[in-house]
């Protein structure tokens, strides 16, 4: 029996050599996928990374696009804002009379050659009615196509219109600055901005 015992025992060491190389195996297998399983959430999670970065960079852009349209928005409207003042102050100076009787004349003979008839009627503002009347009795040739002068409601400047009141040449302040604004505001802006 001595003999069946060393044959069980044989058995039992080679069914343990043999398990023990099937658990080796197994490990190692184990160990292999555990790795392969780190490497694959390694490069998942650098995957994520990207992406979230990617999403966070786009975003980012977005924030900065929009904020750069709301800084020129306000930039021009601060700009609108500046270039108004100056057009109300401006409008405010041409209002006031300036007793300047040279430019008052000048353009008074501007708008009756433009209109070039004669019978024409003269208005101006109430400040500036007595220098218009002077200047036109001064002139032989103007009083010879001007047939009266009239106060009305301007801010400084002259209308002309002809003797049946249909053509009118309004030679105001306030519509020759509207005529060079066009080209006046470029100007300012490039020396204010």
């Amino acid at each position: 029996m001595a003999g069946m015992e060393k044959i069980g025992e044989a058995i039992l060491d080679k069914v343990k050599v043999e398990a023990e190389g099937i658990l080796s195996d197994a490990r190692e297998k184990a160990a292999q996928e555990i790795a392969k399983a780190k490497e694959q959430k390694a490069v998942l999670l650098e995957g994520e990374k990207a992406k979230l970065l990617q999403e966070a960079n786009e975003e980012a852009a977005r924030i900065e696009a929009r904020a750069l349209v709301e800084a020129r928005r306000e930039l021009a409207q601060a700009k609108s804002v500046v270039i108004d003042k100056i057009l109300t102050g401006a409008k405010k100076e041409l209002a006031r009379p300036s007793g300047d009787k040279e430019s008052l004349g000048r353009l008074i003979k501007e708008a009756v050659t433009t209109l070039g008839s004669s019978g024409c009627r003269v208005y101006v503002s109430a400040a500036e009615l007595k220098a218009a009347k002077d200047l036109v009795a001064k002139d032989k040739a103007l009083s010879a196509q001007v047939a009266e002068v009239k106060e009305l409601d301007l801010g400084g400047g002259v209308v002309v219109e002809d003797s049946a009141g249909k053509i009118r040449i309004d030679n105001t302040y306030d519509t020759r600055l509207e005529m060079i604004l066009p080209s006046l505001l470029p100007e300012v802006g490039k020396e204010l901005f």
